[in-house]
This record gives C-alpha cells, structure tokens and sequence, in this order.
C-alpha cells in the first residue's frame, strides 16, 4: 500500500490498512531504523480527565478537599464552596 505525504506534513493511511487495524483514531509513532511504525491506541475518558484537571491546576490537595466537602454534604443542599484556583483564561489571538 502506498500513502503520500502532504506538504504540510500530512499522510492519509490507505483505509484498508485502517480497518485492518480496527479503525482506531489515534496512533504512537516511532521511528526504528528509519522506518515509521504505527501502533493503534485507545485514548481513555480518564487520561481527558487528567489533562482538564491539569489545564484548570487542580492537585492532589484540591482534589482531597472537593472529595472531602462532597461526603459532608451528601444528600443536603448547599451551596458549592468558593473554587481554590484561578481558572485559566484563554487569550485572543
């Protein structure tokens, strides 16, 4: 099978070799002996988790305390406790 690269480094995979693959929709990449290899990869809910929490700066302890504060007040209305970060703000380009 062949597959050309775009100029602006891009490849479309032979829908074949794809399917053949189990159609996964990502990919690890290495490189070995100058040959490119491919190896499907299933990302999981948890690793999205993990890169929210890290783009919002929670940690352990913020975590702990959110855990904490939700088992105090299981099956009572309250209001949420003021946040303990500062959210990260997205800039205009």
């Amino acid at each position: 099978m062949l597959a050309k690269l775009t100029s602006k480094n891009q490849l479309t995979l032979p829908k074949a070799a794809v399917e053949a693959a189990g159609n996964p929709e990502y990919f690890e990449i290495e490189v070995r002996a100058g040959q490119l290899v491919l190896t499907p990869v299933r990302i999981q809910r948890a690793d999205a988790v993990r890169a929210k929490l890290a783009e919002l700066r929670l940690g352990d302890d913020d975590l702990a305390e959110a855990v904490a504060w939700a088992r105090r007040t299981e099956g009572r209305r309250v209001a949420e406790p003021k946040a303990g970060y500062k959210p990260v703000r997205k800039r205009k380009p």
